[in-house]
């Protein structure tokens, strides 16, 4: 079993070589604007569960996902030519809905801030 250490430096790689593929390799429109946010493999590199996201938001995840699924071998095969390990993780995906939340807060810090500016005016 690859140490903690090894693990993340195989999922930063996952990430890196995948992240490159979705810009260089797809043609697929429905991958267009998506950011693999982050990548976790498990300690016996069965899975490799990736964190997807797109600017457009929870609106567009249905049909991602679908395209990531469909692409899946092509991915797997790809990433098992490039890095060289014994066992290549199975691909799973999942949607990130953090740099949603993440801009959220941030509009309604930004919306709290200005109320309390147009308060402070009067």
């Amino acid at each position: 079993m690859p140490s903690k250490i090894r693990l993340q430096r195989i999922a930063d790689r996952f990430r890196e070589e995948l992240s490159e593929m979705l810009i260089m390799d797809i043609a697929d429109p429905r991958l267009n604007g998506i950011t693999i946010t982050d990548v976790k493999v498990d300690r016996e590199l069965t899975f490799a569960d990736i964190y997807v996201s797109a600017v457009e938001g929870k609106e567009r995840e249905a049909e991602i996902m679908e395209a990531l699924q469909h692409a899946r071998g092509f991915l797997r095969s790809t990433i098992a030519d490039r890095i060289e390990l014994r066992i290549h993780p199975q691909l799973r995906f999942h949607w990130d809905p953090t740099p949603e939340r993440a801009d959220k807060i941030d509009r309604l810090i930004h919306s709290l801030n200005k109320s309390e500016e147009e308060t402070h005016q009067e």
